[in-house]
């Protein structure tokens, strides 16, 4: 992560935005004469203590186990819907729910298969990797950062999220249907799409590493 990254996400901090709030409160008790000596030390203390109460953003460990059967695949993504349900907008949580349930939906199918068979590794993939990592990168983020800062295309990390959200929800949901109509050749198109789309699903908020 470059070093303007990292003061763009402490510019965005809650730790920054509520210290810079009391810090401005001190600075009014200042000229308004309500304080006179020490005001300095006065406005730096009340910008430290906003630092210092403000909730920390560390994110969330969202990744699934990777040897579940089915109803273990099943619980563990009603876990994660849960475990975001209040830490992430309406828009976003409903998309994942859809996204839920379509697999949940294809799962009886998924039973069927062949370990070694691709499209259980797409649903699997998806289940265990696109959606709970592009979440994961998304709930590091301080929540102004990603509501407010414009990353990409004139997008904000939250945009680019329920953009990206829509686009896997509709690609499962035409996963689905190729698994009724048992369309191999569309099904492995679905699954190559996808992995073109969220293997760098790291670097879709702007903070690459290094």
């Amino acid at each position: 992560m470059s070093t303007q990254q990292r003061l763009l996400l402490y510019l965005y901090s809650n730790g920054n935005i509520l210290g810079s709030i009391l810090g401005l409160l001190g600075l009014g008790l200042y000229f308004t004469g309500v304080i006179h000596n020490f005001w300095l030390l006065i406005v730096a203390g009340l910008y430290g203590i906003g630092i210092l109460a403000a909730p920390r953003n560390q994110g969330q460990e969202l990744r699934l186990r990777h040897q579940l059967d089915a109803d273990e695949l099943r619980q563990e993504l009603e876990e994660l819907v849960h475990a975001i349900r209040r830490k992430v907008p309406k828009e976003i949580y409903e998309r994942v729910v859809s996204i839920k349930n379509t697999i949940i939906e294809i799962l009886p199918f998924l039973q069927r298969l062949d370990e070694s068979n691709y499209n259980l590794y797409t649903i699997r993939q998806t289940a265990l990797e696109y959606l709970p990592e592009t979440l994961e990168n998304y709930l590091k983020l301080p929540p102004a950062y990603a509501s407010l800062h414009v990353i990409k295309d004139g997008k904000t990390a939250q945009k680019l999220l329920v953009d990206q959200l829509y686009l896997l929800d509709g690609e499962m949901k035409s996963i689905a249907q190729e698994f009724y109509r048992n369309n191999t050749e569309q099904l492995v198109a679905h699954g190559r799409f996808l992995e073109e789309k969220f293997e760098r699903s790291g670097t879709l908020f702007g903070i690459g590493s290094g």
